[in-house]
């Protein structure tokens, strides 16, 4: 690893703090993941904080989405430590239900129930896990929609709507659980340039509203342009780390490398 990149490392490499005002929202902590005899994280660590949006970039294999899928304990991990919303992720007793309550995650892929509607989809979490009533969730089912600039597709079913449209339907169904953190796994990766835009826009304004997000992105000029944090991974490490200005004086060959071939 360049010794560039060391001296960052080391320093989340600490000792996690108790929790306090202020502190973290997420917390990885010497984390490694392996799949088989393949290493996929190896010795990683990142703080975020309240209200920090970090966008994580990297080449394919870099780690990126399994570190995002272990933030949200789809993957578990074998060594160190991960806190998210004061939940213990490494803790083989976590209460996942209690963590999804806290934690939005989006993915490249919709994954809307094409029998519901707009409306039906974005329902369903409050109803099921919330308790609330049909007309709650109905009510709010149509003010994240209208948060997302979709009202009047409410009564829409996912085949009506553009590739763009039900990715913002997948944002205001995560958005309805009121999470404390919200997870975008490469959200725009299957669009095109408009539809891009329009998902990227509500991202934007989730933002500058205050959510806490972590991103997997291949969106460069948005990564400028909104992140707090961009964390470049390579090799399973975070290799590189500071704001969207790095993108433009990277400290490391291996950024060099990857920005100069427009990714």
């Amino acid at each position: 690893m360049s010794a560039v990149a060391n001296p960052t490392r080391a320093a989340r490499e600490d000792t996690p703090r108790s929790p306090q005002a202020g502190a973290p929202v997420v917390r990885l902590h010497d984390v490694h993941k392996s799949f088989g005899a393949l290493k996929v994280l190896d010795g990683v660590s990142l703080d975020v904080g309240p209200g920090e949006v970090a966008a994580i970039i990297g080449q394919s294999g870099s780690g990126k989405s399994t570190a995002l899928r272990c933030i949200n304990a789809l993957e578990t991990i074998q060594q160190g430590t991960i806190h998210v919303c004061g939940h213990a992720i490494h803790d083989p007793q976590l209460d996942r239900r209690a963590l999804r309550r806290d934690v939005g995650i989006v993915f490249q892929s919709y994954n809307l129930f094409p029998h519901l509607t707009a409306e039906q989809n974005i329902m369903l979490a409050p109803t099921c896990v919330k308790g609330m009533t049909k007309a709650q969730a109905r009510e709010l089912a149509r003010e994240v929609l209208s948060h997302v600039g979709l009202a009047e597709k409410a009564e829409h079913y996912p085949e009506q709507l553009s590739g763009g449209q039900q990715q913002r339907v997948a944002i205001a169904r995560s958005l309805a659980m009121r999470p404390k953190l919200m997870l975008f796994d490469e959200v725009t990766s299957a669009l095109d340039p408009q539809l891009t835009g329009e998902v990227l826009k509500v991202m934007e304004n989730l933002a500058r509203e205050g959510m806490t997000m972590i991103l997997v992105t291949h969106e460069m000029a948005f990564a400028r342009k909104v992140a707090s944090k961009v964390v470049y991974m390579h090799r399973g490490r975070v290799w590189e780390t500071g704001t969207g200005a790095m993108l433009d004086d990277p400290q490391t060959p291996e950024l060099r490398a990857f920005i100069g071939n427009g990714l």
